[in-house]
């Protein structure tokens, strides 16, 4: 049967999802007790990492990640200009200064050779965020990392289960920040993680997510003290049990999901690629992409414009959206540039073009079908209207 709307995103949560979070709810310690601990440990072995830490979401794992590497007042953090915001405010909240750098017309990816560009002596990291589930050209970026001792940070909120070089994102850099939001891969409603091989990174990033205390209250009961010391500024950024509980249930068919956001795609490229005007997403070599968003071009020059084709599919029930605004023409990064003319050409180009379709694991091939049906309608219409 034909739909008469098709949303952007809908989580999967099963049955199953539900008696583990019931299951949680007995237990004694609802924060920073067992199941936490279990569901870092697995993480920690799907990503292909010595250590996992779990926190409150994807932006409290990139500011412990920042604090842990100890970036601070007139710093500098390199990181893509299209991008979630959280992927540059957390350099900022540390005192750095984020430099952004433009991305691949292709990929939609940061580009390597201007991240080698924006390469300065009070460059003290590099953030590369996986866009839409693609991973980046890590190869070349860990050469440019390397040549200045920097550290890699990636921004893998779109990128669980993606591999690069058969290397799961997330294990490539110093760190990788994950996001558990409802749209995400696996959701644990609000939550992120942090992977790391690195000790270090670890104890300071636990240390951060606890308001930098020497012990946690469940630390503090098992060693039947009271005593604890604060050592350095932290936050509160834990995950809790529940939700913990609720990703544990969520990784057992991380693959599955995966697997059905890759189908979706495989079905949009062929519906879509014969479309005038439509340009589906292109992946690079030596690389899975795991589809978290998909996104496609409009080219107005075939005679529809982007935010035509966005009213025409919202006007017909189906959820879609743009990933994202390039931050320096957001207010904020705007405000910063104090007047002096900032211009990523690529980028502005490319979001003047991109417009994200639905896709989530339970999206169905009727859906999928009316989505494009759509599409072919609204670029038909425009180029009549034209003529």
């Amino acid at each position: 049967m034909r739909p008469d709307s098709v949303p952007f995103s809908t989580p999967w949560i099963t049955a199953d999802d539900k008696r583990a979070v019931l299951n949680a709810l007995d237990h004694p310690w609802l924060t920073g007790g067992p199941i936490v601990r279990k569901f870092e440990q697995e993480f920690a072995e799907y990503v292909g990492t010595k250590n996992a830490v779990a926190c409150s979401s994807c932006t409290a794992a990139l500011h412990m990640v920042m604090a842990a590497l100890g970036i601070g007042t007139g710093d500098e953090v390199v990181v893509p200009v299209l991008t979630f915001a959280a992927t540059a405010n957390t350099a900022l909240a540390m005192g750095a200064e984020p430099v952004f750098a433009d991305i691949d017309e292709r990929t939609l990816n940061v580009s390597p050779r201007d991240i080698q560009e924006k390469i300065t002596a009070r460059t003290k990291a590099i953030v590369v965020v996986h866009y839409a589930g693609q991973p980046c050209d890590m190869k070349e970026i860990i050469e440019i990392a390397e040549d200045g001792r920097i550290p890699i940070v990636e921004d893998c909120a779109h990128s669980l289960g993606a591999e690069y070089v058969n290397r799961r994102t997330g294990s490539i850099g110093a760190a990788g920040c994950f996001s558990f939001y409802p749209t995400k891969n696996i959701t644990t409603l609000e939550g992120g993680m942090i992977t790391t091989n690195d000790d270090e990174i670890t104890r300071r990033a636990r240390l951060f997510r606890e308001h930098g205390m020497t012990r946690t209250a469940v630390e503090r009961q098992r060693a039947s003290t009271w005593f604890y010391d604060v050592v350095e500024l932290g936050y509160n950024y834990r995950l809790n049990e529940v939700q913990a509980a609720l990703g544990m249930s969520q990784m057992k068919r991380v693959q599955e999901a995966e697997k059905r956001r890759i189908g979706a795609a495989l079905s949009y490229n062929e519906g879509l690629s014969r479309i005038r005007g439509v340009c589906v997403p292109h992946v690079g070599p030596d690389r899975t992409h795991v589809y978290h968003l998909y996104v496609i071009k409009v080219l107005e020059e075939y005679g529809l414009s982007r935010d035509e084709l966005f009213e025409y599919l919202s006007a017909n029930g189906i959820g879609v959206s743009v990933h994202y605004t390039p931050l320096h023409l957001m207010s904020l990064y705007k405000h910063r540039s104090r007047g002096k003319p900032v211009v990523f050409p690529v980028a502005e180009q490319v979001y003047r073009q991109i417009l994200s379709l639905p896709l989530f694991p339970t999206i169905t091939k009727t859906q999928i079908e009316y989505v494009i049906e759509k599409i072919r309608e609204g670029t038909s219409k425009a180029g009549q209207a034209r003529v």
